[in-house]
């Protein structure tokens, strides 16, 4: 079966796994379709605790309930847990968060700077996140986003993610659903 239906009974793909070059090649496409300009700077490395203090601003400008810079430092030092940061010029522009438990991974975090949004910076954590998932014997890969964040659930869709399923009212402030997607298919 290539399709599903989620709980608002939209019909979601069922991701098949492409060789890398055509990824590249299609992902190329799309980011030209959207005005994404890729910007050559970007890095992604391990964040470090040199990091903490910047993306500890990152979660004060990007989310209603951030997370704080000792909740990020128990964090980064959980085996549990990677943290990616994206850098531009030496500038931290985003970081990521994955989970990976058994052989299920979670996105459980993603921020960029305004500034550099649309630049790219998401898509590099996007794939240094999934690689990592992949090393780490992750088969799939789930994350939650609010039910209005729009860009986020195309970015994810290019990334074979699908909505399955919705938690009513998980965020606050504002109060919202969360649209639970799955990418089965690392």
């Amino acid at each position: 079966e290539n399709h599903r239906q989620n709980a608002r009974g939209r019909l979601n793909c069922r991701q098949r796994a492409l060789p890398e070059s055509f990824r590249e090649i299609i992902k190329n496409i799309i980011s030209a379709g959207k005005g994404v300009v890729m910007n050559q700077n970007l890095r992604v490395r391990r964040m470090e605790a040199g990091d903490l203090l910047r993306a500890a601003a990152l979660e004060q400008s990007s989310f209603s309930q951030p997370w704080s810079e000792k909740l990020l430092a128990e964090g980064l030092n959980s085996p549990l847990d990677t943290y990616f940061v994206c850098t531009c010029e030496n500038e931290i522009a985003g970081y990521c968060v994955l989970r990976v438990l058994a052989d299920e991974g979670e996105l459980q975090r993603i921020a960029v700077f305004s500034e550099y949004r649309r630049q790219g910076v998401g898509r590099k954590l996007m794939e240094a996140m999934l690689a990592a998932a992949r090393e780490e014997g992750a088969s799939s890969v789930s994350l939650e986003v609010r039910e209005s964040n729009v860009g986020a659930m195309r970015l994810y869709e290019e990334y074979g993610f699908c909505q399955e399923a919705v938690r009513k009212k998980y965020y606050q402030e504002p109060e919202e659903d969360a649209v639970i997607m799955w990418n089965r298919s690392l």
